[in-house]
């Protein structure tokens, strides 16, 4: 197993379970106790996470796993997630895309789309083919040197986990805008109570996204499907469409139809 997948899979259970003690991780990570205190050490430095006597614990009193760590989790599902949902922005339209991995991968299929940044996206005059609005850093660093997309960012303060802007500053920009999707990702979307993520000050862009947008796509992997997170976004009532894996069970689907939420699997 490669570092960035143990060091992965290390801060997921410390994650879980607050806590993970050197020979249980290294017999199901199938590696030598000694890389797994390696390893711990090198995260510690980092400030990831706390080392103890035979293991470490979830570092200060909260723990959410930064971005740059979640990126190795379910990746195929999250590529395919973000194709499918780019699928459903239209040449011309204004998109609003907040944070996240599965995001990220909307991002990069949207820049990938002949239509908008290929030699059939070049509209007359040069003008861009798409605008895109973002509260995240590292979307908007991904389709910065895009020419055909015009890239607005809000403002914000930087929150490290998740490289999204949140705040005052964040939220007057989105005051003066409207969309014609937002495409949101989500850390749990609940059947019966909608989508929340980790953080209340990322709920509360995502939520002005969504409310300025004329259409409301969720991109989440089927992990995310019946869970919740501390702060909500939005109820089901705001989602039209859910873009998710083959991981989503019959039921669901069909509970999502029911409270008026296309799903699309992939």
């Amino acid at each position: 197993m490669a570092r960035d997948a143990r060091w992965d899979a290390l801060l997921e259970l410390v994650g879980k379970n607050g806590r993970v003690e050197v020979e249980d991780a290294a017999a199901a990570l199938d590696v030598s106790a000694a890389t797994i205190r390696r390893d711990l050490d090198q995260l510690a430095e980092q400030h990831l996470l706390t080392r103890t006597r035979g293991g470490a614990v979830a570092h200060g009193v909260s723990y959410e796993l930064a971005l740059r760590y979640k990126t190795g989790r379910h990746a195929p599902e999250k590529q395919a997630i973000g194709r499918a949902a780019s699928e459903l922005v239209a040449v011309g339209e204004v998109v609003g895309l907040t944070g996240g991995t599965t995001i990220t991968e909307v991002a990069r299929a949207l820049a990938l789309r002949p239509d908008i940044v290929g030699e059939t996206g070049a509209s007359a005059g040069g003008q861009p083919t798409l605008t895109v609005v973002t509260n995240a850093l590292n979307i908007a660093n991904e389709l910065v040197i895009r020419p055909q997309i015009k890239l607005v960012v809000t403002g914000g303060v930087a929150r490290p986990q998740s490289y999204e802007l949140t705040g005052p500053l964040a939220s007057g920009v989105m005051g003066e805008i409207t969309l014609d999707i937002a495409v949101l990702g989500v850390n749990a979307i609940d059947i019966e109570r909608g989508a929340y993520v980790h953080h209340e000050g990322e709920a509360s862009i995502n939520r002005l996204l969504a409310e300025r947008a004329q259409r409301v796509v969720v991109a989440a992997d089927s992990s995310k499907i019946g869970k919740r997170a501390f702060a909500r976004v939005c109820d089901l009532g705001q989602v039209d469409v859910l873009v998710t894996d083959s991981g989503i069970t019959p039921e669901a689907t069909a509970r999502f139809a029911e409270a008026g939420v296309a799903v699309i699997a992939v």
